[in-house]
């Protein structure tokens, strides 16, 4: 019995081994299709794809200078950006947007470009010719893919007051590349991104203008900026025909000036508050006990009024009879000390005496 199973066995792994070996099928790339392959200004042309990853936000544009197996040469700046369109892909992979025909700024070859602003990093170009627009032959491959970085990166650049305040961190990325091709690199366009923690780098396209002859090499200055605010530990890529050619570590300090600009305004503002309130307080209580300072409408303070001083008791001299000595009674409204005296050894007159 065990015998027919050790068999059993190994007729089994035989017939493995020797069946052929089906290929497995490759995953479907991204897939564009037209309405339309050729159209004038002014008309409309419906951009459909399959393939793409759902929920990725898509970009679509019409370039001149550019070819399906070479892409858009210049990148973004050779498109009519201002007649762009935005899909969204949806759960199915698939996405269809109307896409009006206009004149981009390079001559024809013409294409239609579609790539990924986020979710996914493809992008497919597809023939397209724009009616009257002037047509010129694209110029001689340039060896794109073969630069290579010679010389240490280095972020150049510092952060200045308004940084400090939560202006946007900006800086350069300074490299040195050469070219290992056959054939010069005329006007590349590279793609720098900034990620943070964990999340992918959202590239953003830097061209960069000269020429790169075969076995030559060029020292390379592209700008790098972070959103206002940011702070903490960020990384730079530098990405050329697909490859990332540099990654640089980019740390951000913390923007203290707006923490102190909202610890001022949080003690300023009800510091300011309280002393309108207690200024508005005093204004409305009113004056108890105490003089209050005369308005051009209100009458002036009271004074106390003055004690009267007592009138003096005058005792009227008693009258003196005229036959005493002569004396003559002093007038009632006389005091005694001021009431004239009479004079001395008279006598009354007789009338008629000579």
């Amino acid at each position: 019995m065990n015998a027919i199973r050790t068999a059993a066995a190994l007729l089994t792994a035989l017939a493995l081994v020797l069946l052929p070996t089906v290929p497995a099928t490759a995953a479907p790339g991204p897939v564009v299709e037209l309405s339309a392959t050729e159209g004038g200004t002014g008309g409309e042309l419906t951009v459909s794809g399959s393939g793409w990853k759902p929920g990725a936000l898509l970009m679509i544009l019409i370039c001149g200078r550019g070819a399906p197996d070479r892409g858009v040469i210049g990148g973004t700046n050779s498109c009519a950006n201002t007649a762009g369109r935005a899909a969204t892909v949806d759960s199915r992979g698939a996405f269809s947007t109307k896409l009006p025909v206009a004149e981009p700024p390079e001559p024809c070859p013409c294409v239609v470009h579609v790539a990924g602003v986020t979710g996914q990093q493809d992008s497919v170009d597809k023939e397209f010719t724009v009616a009257g627009h002037p047509t010129a032959p694209l110029p001689e491959a340039t060896g794109d893919g073969r630069l290579a970085v010679l010389a240490a990166v280095r972020l150049d650049g510092s952060s200045g007051l308004l940084v400090w305040f939560g202006a946007p961190p900006r800086r350069e990325v300074v490299f040195t590349v050469g070219n290992l091709g056959p054939t010069p690199v005329e006007d590349p366009v590279f793609e720098v991104g900034t990620s943070h923690g964990v999340f992918a780098p959202q590239y953003e396209e830097r061209p960069w203008r000269g020429t790169i002859e075969p076995g030559g090499k060029a020292l390379v200055r592209l700008p790098a900026e972070l959103a206002a605010g940011a702070h903490g530990d960020y990384r730079v890529s530098v990405k050329y025909a697909g490859k990332v050619l540099v990654e640089q570590p980019w740390g951000v300090g913390r923007p203290w000036g707006v923490t102190f600009f909202w610890v001022l305004l949080a003690v300023v503002v009800p510091a300011a508050l309280f002393r309108i309130g207690m200024a508005l307080v005093d204004r409305m209580r009113p004056a108890h006990g105490a003089a209050r300072t005369p308005g051009p409408s209100s009458p002036g303070p009271r004074t106390a009024p003055r004690p009267r001083r007592r009138a003096r008791t005058r005792t009227p001299a008693p009258p003196v009879d005229p036959g005493d000595g002569g004396t003559i009674a002093a007038l009632p409204w006389f005091s005694p000390d001021s009431a004239p005296s009479a004079p001395e050894n008279s006598s009354p007159t007789t009338k008629g005496h000579a």
